[in-house]
């Protein structure tokens, strides 16, 4: 099971931990994008943090949509539709939960898939954050499929994630401004793929206290 409230200190763990790369973030940005992602994601979860207390007393779902409607909003570049759009369709996953099943965090880690590539038109191996976003979905499910717990496929979820955000390096780009590049966007990690990661491995960090 994940709480409310650990979906709560989630939310500020990313905050942490992507102020704590947000130079990194922006130093991967700066070899193929616009030298903005670290900058902007630390930005738009700074304004998140400062929502929370409002939705302190809400259900998983309106945390979520919480989220993403402050993204949305505060966050430029494409970061802001597609992170946007990953919560917005995670909170409509598990609408009226107050704590998550292993089959509920299953279907929110679709949702953000599925939400992800809706809005941005990426197929994996593309380049971006779904090539760390889809094999740790995967893996996840797989782990829940096979009796796992909570902690032991997030666990998976986030060496999937992990592999895939470096997997990105050798990849030439498909999609965003690094497409533009074409072939000069290989040996470069892509930063949504490592941005997800950070905040998988936040979950992770947070549901094993």
């Amino acid at each position: 099971m994940v709480t409310k409230q650990q979906i709560i200190q989630w939310i500020q763990a990313i905050a942490l931990v992507l102020e704590q790369n947000k130079d990194y973030l922006t130093e991967l940005d700066a070899a193929i994008g616009d030298a903005d992602h670290g900058i902007n994601m630390n930005r738009g979860f700074q304004k998140v943090v400062s929502q929370l207390p409002s939705v302190a007393d809400k259900d998983i779902s309106n945390i979520l949509k919480t989220v993403s409607m402050t993204l949305i909003s505060s966050v430029g570049g494409a970061s802001g539709p597609l992170y946007g759009t990953l919560f917005l369709r995670t909170s409509t996953a598990v609408a009226g939960k107050s704590e998550l099943s292993n089959v509920d965090m299953v279907a929110l880690l679709q949702a953000a898939v599925d939400g992800v590539v809706q809005r941005g038109k990426a197929n994996l191996g593309d380049k971006t954050m779904l090539d760390a976003l889809s094999p740790a979905s995967e893996a996840f499910k797989q782990a829940v499929d096979g009796g796992a717990s909570t902690l032991e496929a997030l666990q998976q979820a986030v060496v999937a994630a992990e592999e895939g955000m470096k997997n990105t390096i050798p990849l030439v780009a498909k999609k965003g401004r690094a497409s533009y590049l074409g072939d000069r966007s290989a040996n470069h990690q892509d930063p949504g793929a490592t941005s997800t990661y950070l905040i998988l491995k936040s979950l992770l960090e947070t549901v094993s206290g």
